[in-house]
């Protein structure tokens, strides 16, 4: 069976989610990327994962995903993998019904923060969580495979979206 994801990516606008809990680190590279197709492979914790997904159509796109053992992660993030290194902390936040991902990342995409809802269709309807903010879906800066060629540290200062200030709880441009 043929794996889809069917995914829509948000800003976050407020501090709000941080109440929630404990997020997982997270350490990720590619070893490929292009519009195509992307080949990744991720450690959380003590597992590994290698990715596979398909050019993106809108919200959705094919995604085969595999455990592998994470001393084989560690030397593909080490030998085969493009620098910089995706590095963020996962949190699981729950708000009616649904489980978002907000990932806060670290490293060259320092002050990015962005929230993610996994769908079953695309015409999936869900409640917006008050700390929710734009919606990035369509915006390919945005996906992690991008951040890792083009860093959220590299972006020009006028093009950087307003962000909540880690820390102080108000929006700040970044």
């Amino acid at each position: 069976m043929v794996g889809i994801e069917i995914e829509r990516k948000f800003l976050v606008s407020s501090e709000e989610w941080r109440q929630q809990g404990r997020g997982k680190v997270y350490c990720q590279g590619y070893i490929h990327a292009s519009k195509e197709r992307t080949v990744r492979v991720r450690l959380v914790g003590d597992q590994g994962y290698l990715t596979i997904k398909g050019a993106s159509v809108g919200p959705s796109r094919m995604e085969f995903e595999y455990p592998i053992p994470p001393e084989d992660a560690m030397v593909m993030l080490e030998q085969l993998c493009e620098p910089p290194l995706i590095e963020k902390k996962r949190y699981l936040v729950e708000h009616e019904g649904f489980t978002w991902e907000v990932d806060e990342f670290f490293g060259e995409n320092q002050g990015l923060i962005v929230a993610e809802i996994e769908l079953e269709s695309e015409e999936q309807s869900f409640a917006r969580p008050p700390w929710l903010g734009m919606e990035v879906t369509d915006d390919s800066r945005y996906f992690n495979a991008r951040l890792a060629s083009y860093p959220y540290s590299s972006w020009p200062r006028e093009s950087l979206p307003r962000q909540v200030d880690p820390g102080s709880g108000s929006r700040e441009q970044r």
